[in-house]
């Protein structure tokens, strides 16, 4: 009615409209226009409401949605928040991984959380039943509720039915259909604008503009750590184990120490949680140690699965089959072959092992398989076996050629049936893995094909290569690195293999293994692969370098007496032989026994005729290893002017071309020499050298440096720091339960009773029970606070220790880098960090990646000491 004031509330809202000191006069827009939003998100809420009113009208599909979550989702957060941001800036999303990774039950998840999934912005179109690709739209288009009408029929129809509406479909389980689905897919994404697609696949769509999000095993508790049960109940694959558990029987209880079996269970299910939930199903039947026993079979024990779920996850084998029927005839047998490396492979192993010699074979194993017959006759009896699983049949042998290979292992990566072990790698080839369950799948049907001992048999050939090629490489091969390292899981297995068949490749295998045992410290291991040795090796050449190696390991486990009579017949045997090289082994192992016995002055002469006989040979860092040991022995007698000598002609040999761990132990004694001549400033820098060159980890390495550190400590004065230094060295050696040699040992605890007669006993104890608190990278970072690092800064003529620790010119942190480089000094794993400052765990590793960039550093040891180096404040304590 004219007279009567329009209301002054938002038309889009209700909300009071602004005020005069926000608008015009007489409550106008600054333009002169009554105002009739009360801000902007109203003005463009109500624009898109009148355009949606004005659009023409479009049939929406009814579609099926998404299928109903039947059990809890355990775990995967930050892979959540991870595909949730992808997901929102991609328009196709694969999730690809091996069979019963959790690819579907993740999509799902993600699915759910899209907004308006559940009115019908999401769709669910389930692949595994369908055979044929032409069939694909039509699929989709029922999946989706979309009807063929106008003439429009297959993709047509479903270009017409998506047109501009917003939608996420989720196309599960395309490996089958690969190239279809990308055809479909690519079709779709370029003519629905609003579309998105999520897709999971065990390999790739290769479509433009896909991402791909590798979805990986749930996390595993660390081996070789002791944990409470929340430390064990961070595991997701263990919460997983015990929700599933709870489920199957609802009287499952976890019992005192049964936490630890639940974690070996996952473990050896490598975290694939398929497999998990199959075992804990079994809990109702079974207790955990005897699921874990079961193990030993995991195909036929994980079986009885959801009879509601896909065929393919009732149980373990039938998940693995279905993507093992996707490879070519060239891929099975690759992928069945490669199932001997349990330990993992990188493509030289694979191809030395994979690849037929001429005639089909040349393993050289003692079973009649695919090998052993013509290469033209290649089909046969073995190559077709009946199936008792019935899954399927074995393929007919098809020869490999080396150079195919590396292809083989690309398309079964891709393929999700090997995986990609991330990590170090120091030889610059990319390595790879089968999961447990898929070996367990891959060596059934290598036994079945007919091809387990011509396999088994160019893999202990190829591994027998490995180790003489590494005893070849000096005169001390019992101390030299070398690649064995990374196959020892590989090596045991064809260890124990060869024995089973009383091969005779056993023996150079065995010791090879007994070699990387002994470097490791498994001493009793290694000690009884060589009393196997020495049994089988009464006249052969090995002889002496077996007892050689025994001698030394029972040097290292204090049996003396055992040591030197084992040293005594390594000698004798090789003073028989013509090989300079084996007796100069055999005298280094004579003159360690003497050393552990005391007997100084008969190791000085044993270790001078060895460096006689390594003289000859023509090799100059076996020399330079000599003098070094020799150098050592005469320390002991107090001859340091002889030692020093000695140790100024080797060191520039040994930093040039000896392994980390010599080099780090001629260090460590030229610093044990400085300090007998009172030359504490050498000392120190010799002894910080050697703690920064250690390999992160407690170890034995990095006991001897903190020692000296703190003799250094002692005769300087700084009493606290020297009880600190010696309290965390003496708590590492009761962690890893290791021995100091007698002579150094004295030594330290001579030093260290006169400090503790100078201190208090109350300070006493405080330093001790601090320094028994120093762990790690905080160790580390402690132990090298204070003049040592300026000293190796401004003194040492080695450019890669000033590149560690110099903070010169370098960018500075940001103030959440500097607080994740603190909390890396302090010791903290990614996750404890992430929980400190609410982080995801994957920023937090960003954080690390900038801030080693900006440090020029690579491993947290060093981020530590650079911390330590900018704080510049007190020790604690002090």
């Amino acid at each position: 009615m004219p007279g009567v004031a329009k209301s002054q509330g938002c038309e889009a809202c209700g909300a009071p409209l602004p005020t005069p000191s926000r608008a015009t006069s007489g409550g106008k827009a600054p333009g002169g226009r009554p105002a009739r939003y009360c801000s902007r998100a109203c003005r463009q809420r109500a624009f898109r409401q009148r355009a949606e009113r004005h659009a023409p009208a479009q049939a929406e599909p009814a579609g099926r949605g998404l299928p109903p979550s039947l059990d809890a989702f355990v775990g995967r957060e930050r892979e959540l928040s991870r595909l949730r941001t992808l997901l929102r800036s991609s328009r196709l999303l694969t999730l690809t991984g091996p069979g019963g990774v959790g690819k579907t039950r993740l999509a799902l998840e993600l699915a759910g959380s899209v907004r308006g999934a559940r009115a019908g912005r999401a769709q669910w179109v389930a692949l595994d039943s369908l055979r044929e690709g032409e069939l694909l739209p039509q699929a989709l288009a029922a999946a989706l509720g979309v009807r063929e009408r106008g003439g429009r029929a297959g993709v047509e129809a479903l270009v017409h039915a998506l047109g501009t509406r917003t939608m996420l479909v989720v196309l599960d389980n395309c490996e089958h259909l690969a190239d279809d689905c990308a055809q479909l897919a690519a079709t779709l994404l370029a003519r629905c604008p609003r579309l998105r697609i999520l897709a999971t696949s065990r390999e790739t769509l290769r479509v433009p503009g896909e991402v791909v999000f590798r979805v990986a095993e749930l996390s595993l508790t660390p081996t070789g750590e002791d944990h409470d049960l929340a430390g064990l109940l961070r595991s997701e694959a263990v919460r997983l184990f015990l929700e599933r558990a709870r489920t199957s029987d609802a009287t499952f209880e976890l019992g005192r120490g049964e936490a630890r079996t639940v974690a070996e269970i996952c473990r050896r299910l490598d975290g694939l949680p398929l497999a998990i939930e199959l075992a804990a199903g079994r809990a109702g039947s079974l207790s955990l140690t005897g699921i874990l026993h079961g193990l030993d079979d995991q195909l036929s024990l994980l079986t009885d699965g959801s009879r509601t779920g896909p065929g393919r996850h009732r149980e373990l084998g039938a998940a693995i089959d279905w993507s093992h029927r996707l490879l070519d005839p060239l891929e099975r047998v690759v992928f069945r072959r490669l199932s001997v490396l349990g330990g993992g492979f990188h493509a030289e192993g694979a191809a030395a092992v994979c690849a037929d010699g001429e005639g089909g074979g040349d393993g050289g194993g003692d079973g009649a398989g695919a090998g052993d017959r013509d290469p033209l006759d290649i089909v046969g009896p073995h190559d077709i076996v009946p199936r008792t699983d019935g899954i399927g049949h074995p393929d007919a042998h098809h020869l490999v050629r080396p150079e195919q290979v590396l292809r083989v292992i690309c398309a079964l990566e891709a393929k999700s049936l090997i995986v990609r072990v991330r990590g170090d790698e120091p030889r610059g080839a990319a390595r790879f893995r089968q999961l447990s369950a898929i070996r367990a799948y891959g060596m059934d049907r290598l036994a079945e094909a007919g091809e387990l001992h011509d396999t088994w048999g160019r893999a202990l050939d190829w591994l027998a290569g490995q180790a003489a090629g590494a005893a070849a490489s000096g005169a001390f091969p019992d101390t030299a690195e070398g690649p064995l390292i990374e196959e020892q899981e590989n090596l045991a297995a064809a260890v124990a293999y060869a024995a089973s068949r009383a091969d005779g490749r056993h023996v150079p295998l065995a010791f090879a293994l007994a070699r990387l045992q002994y470097r490791q410290e498994q001493l009793t291991a290694a000690r009884a692969l060589l009393s196997g040795v020495l049994e089988r090796v009464q006249d052969c050449e090995d002889r002496g370098a077996a007892l050689a190696l025994a001698a030394r390991s029972a040097c290292l486990q204090d049996d003396h007496a055992a040591a030197l009579d084992l040293a005594r017949e390594a000698v004798a045997v090789e003073r028989a032989g013509r090989h300079p090289a084996r007796l100069a082994n055999a005298l280094d192992a004579l003159a360690a026994a003497r050393l552990c016995r005391g007997e100084f002055a008969d190791a000085v002469a044993v270790f001078a005729e060895c460096l006689a006989v390594v003289r000859t040979l023509g090799r100059p860092l076996d020399v330079a290893l000599c003098r070094h040991h020799l150098a050592w022995a005469l320390l002991q007698t107090g001859r340091t002017e002889e030692a020093e000598r000695l140790m100024q002609e080797c060191l520039p040999e040994l930093e040039a071309g000896a392994p980390a761990n010599q080099l780090t132990a001629a260090l460590h004694t030229a610093g044990a020499i400085r300090l007998a001549q009172g030359d504490l400033a050498a000392a120190e820098r010799r002894f910080a050298e050697v703690l920064l060159k250690t390999p992160a980890g407690e170890s034995f390495h990095a006991l001897y440096p903190l020692e000296g550190l703190a003799m250094v400590a002692a005769e300087r004065g700084e009493l606290q720091r020297s009880l600190r230094l010696y309290a965390a060295a003496a708590a590492i050696r009761r962690r890893i339960d290791t021995e100091p040699e007698a002579h150094w040992w004295g030594q330290v605890e001579s030093v260290v009773a006169r400090v503790k007669e100078r201190v208090h006993p109350s300070g006493v104890s405080a330093a001790m029970a601090a320094g028994r608190r120093l762990r790690g990278a905080r160790l580390v970072a402690y132990a090298l606070r204070g003049t040592q690092v300026r000293s190796l800064v401004h003194g040492s003529d080695h450019d890669e220790v000033r590149g560690r620790v110099t903070t010169i010119g370098q960018p500075p942190l940001t103030g959440r880098e500097s607080a994740v480089a603190e909390l890396v000094a302090e010791g903290m794993t990614n996750q404890q960090i992430a929980s400190h400052l609410g982080l995801s765990k994957s920023t937090v590793a960003v954080h690390l990646d900038r801030v080693r960039d900006k440090l020029g550093v690579r491993s947290r040891t060093q981020i530590a000491v650079r911390v330590a180096g900018r704080r510049g404040d007190p020790e604690p304590g002090n």
